[in-house]
């Protein structure tokens, strides 16, 4: 058996903590250089104890989604050019309904350029974030209040969502996955964007590229349902098969937010 040396230790023990590593941030917290965090992953990856994914690296069998609070602070570049890219799709007068998550919180944030919004959304920190605009009327869709995810959740929430009819449901994810479809990591979410999904006439989907590779456990739904995936980067070419055999497009948020064809 071979067991981890002094910095090895460390960096499982941040993972324990965060979930979620790159790098670099390893490397920050450990005061050691690049490539002393990489020679001591290496052992690691090859005992299958952490996995390497996009832009970092995880513990093996993490499922578990980390805290809204510090997702808002993860990958946020990434996030603000997605959220500049999905306003691209949004006309004013619009009707909208937007699931919680971090990337969509930054999406609404975006969305002040637009007037005349009617927005229903069962996050918290999306409807402050809205309701001081005059000409957006803002629904917060009730129920019980997850801590974790700054939302709510439940038969009401999921209630409310029914009275409305929606040109677009912009949903953020927690994984794409080749075979199964669109991921998240709690089933009370995924109920939620279920819903939202039924009461749209178009689904739009907000994921940065660590969705590619992530991994979570409740399906919310196949390609078929989503009109339009908008991310960072290519998907990987499996996954971009399946994206294109259901007639969904892809949209690259770029400097010009340049569309690649379906």
């Amino acid at each position: 058996m071979n067991f981890p040396t002094r910095w090895q230790s460390a960096i499982l023990d941040a993972l324990r903590i965060t979930g979620r590593e790159t790098i670099a941030s390893l490397a920050e917290r450990l005061e050691v250089s690049d490539e002393t965090v990489r020679r001591h992953l290496k052992d690691l990856v090859e005992q299958g104890t952490v996995h390497r994914v996009h832009g970092g690296v995880i513990l093996a069998g993490t499922l578990v989604e980390p805290p809204f609070s510090r997702r808002m602070n993860d990958r946020i570049a990434a996030k603000r050019a997605i959220a500049r890219a999905v306003v691209e799709h949004v006309s004013d007068g619009m009707t909208l309904l937007i699931d919680s998550g971090s990337t969509t919180t930054y999406v609404a944030q975006a969305l002040l350029k637009r007037s005349g919004l009617t927005v229903v959304t069962n996050s918290i920190e999306i409807a402050r974030t809205l309701v001081g605009r005059g000409d957006c009327a803002v629904h917060l869709a009730g129920g019980a209040l997850r801590a974790d995810i700054g939302a709510a959740v439940g038969h009401e929430a999921i209630e409310l969502i029914k009275e409305f009819r929606a040109d677009l449901a912009i949903l953020s994810i927690g994984a794409i996955d080749a075979k199964d479809g669109y991921m998240d990591f709690d089933i009370d979410e995924a109920r939620v964007a279920r819903t939202m999904i039924d009461r749209a006439d178009r689904v739009l989907v907000a994921a940065d590229a660590w969705k590619f590779t992530a991994k979570a456990r409740v399906r919310v739904c196949g390609f078929e349902p989503v009109s339009l995936l908008v991310c960072d980067a290519p998907p990987p070419p499996a996954l971009r098969q399946r994206i294109d055999a259901a007639g969904s497009e892809v949209v690259l948020a770029a400097d010009d937010h340049a569309t690649e064809p379906a």
